[in-house]
């Protein structure tokens, strides 16, 4: 990796802290290679960490809640739904929400037109095993 100023970050990208670590990490195993092009880039099923890369930098990551809680000594109950809302941008809502249905998410609010978003804004909203709400979005901007 080329060196770069100290205040630069090489990456951002979120960590899910989840209670079903082993039920959380089979569904995005699943559905990132399909959404994102993402690979699996360090840990496994068997926890407590891992995390998924596309075009060799992290796009996810999922943490047991546990783990955490171990290593900061404390840490706060489950806030999984509102906290955090993952967007994936992509050309077929519909077949994206039935690919998250089929690996065990559940649907907030099934796949329509939201042209108050925008022209041929459509979405789809989920939330994965954990509870994290998940959104679809295909949009032309």
């Amino acid at each position: 990796m080329a060196k770069r100023p100290a205040n630069l970050v090489d990456t951002v990208h979120p960590r899910l802290l989840v209670d079903n670590f082993a039920e959380c990490f089979r569904f995005y195993d699943r559905i990132l290679p399909q959404l994102a092009a993402a690979k699996p880039g360090e840990g496994g099923a068997d926890g407590p960490y891992a995390r998924w890369d596309s075009d060799g930098k992290p796009i996810l990551a999922v943490l047991d809640r546990a783990a955490m809680a171990a290593t900061l000594a404390e840490i706060s109950p489950s806030s999984a739904g509102e906290a955090v809302l993952l967007v994936f941008r992509l050309a077929d809502v519909d077949a994206a929400q039935r690919l998250l249905e089929e690996n065990g998410a559940t649907v907030v609010r099934p796949a329509a037109d939201y042209p108050e978003w925008g022209p041929e804004t459509r979405m789809a909203h989920l939330r994965d095993p954990a509870g994290n709400l998940v959104e679809l979005q295909s949009s032309p901007d």
